[in-house]
């Protein structure tokens, strides 16, 4: 008997061409052993907003980097409650690269993130308090100045609060200023505190 042909083998794609490309085929795919068959399915969700729950479900145990990479953008055009909620969950996770990734996508969501960032920066967790605060590094809203402010006059944490007044150096203005000075007494024992409130203080001057 002789060999088969390469061409005689469907390619993955040419499979996934082979599949009904409507909700349920494209959810049915999303569980597919194939990680190409995952990722195009993943791709082709991000029209149905309805398909955020099984994203965020799938998001929690795949295992294939670029098809998390497309979960992830899928879910921020989508951008609804859910697919927020999955985002932030991400800041849970201890696959780093999953957390970063989450939290450039949350930084494309600025209206949908905002309703999520008062819990977020009162967490529990010091490690979540701290990446809702690298969230609102690149996140274009106009309460960002107003959180920040709140994190150095109300988290007990120093670590929190040196990422906060770090950035507060970039985006503060003069109403920063009281808090800033309240933060250099509160933890006037600490040299990086002093230093960066100190940066912070000079750079809104300067401004």
């Amino acid at each position: 008997m002789g060999l088969k042909k390469a061409h005689d083998t469907p390619s993955a794609s040419e499979n996934e061409r082979r599949l009904p490309r409507d909700l349920p085929g494209l959810l049915d795919a999303l569980a597919d052993p194939d990680p190409m068959a995952r990722r195009w399915a993943a791709r082709d969700l991000a029209p149905y907003p309805e398909a955020s729950h099984a994203l965020v479900e799938r998001l929690s145990i795949e295992t294939e980097p670029s098809v998390t990479e497309v979960i992830l953008t899928s879910l921020t055009l989508i951008g609804d409650e859910v697919a927020v909620a999955g985002l932030t969950e991400c800041l849970r996770s201890e696959d780093a690269m999953l957390r970063n990734s989450a939290i450039e996508a949350m930084k494309q969501l600025p209206d949908e993130v905002a309703p999520w960032m008062g819990r977020l920066l009162e967490d529990p967790d010091p490690d979540v308090r701290i990446f809702a605060v690298d969230v609102l590094e690149s996140l274009r809203h106009p309460k960002v100045e107003d959180w920040l402010i709140r994190v150095i006059t109300q988290d007990a944490h120093i670590n929190v609060c040196a990422t906060a007044v770090d950035l507060l150096g970039e985006v503060g203005s003069e109403r920063a200023k009281p808090a800033l000075f309240a933060l250099k007494q509160r933890f006037a024992e600490e040299p990086y505190i002093q230093f960066a409130a100190d940066l912070a203080l000079k750079r809104i001057d300067t401004d």
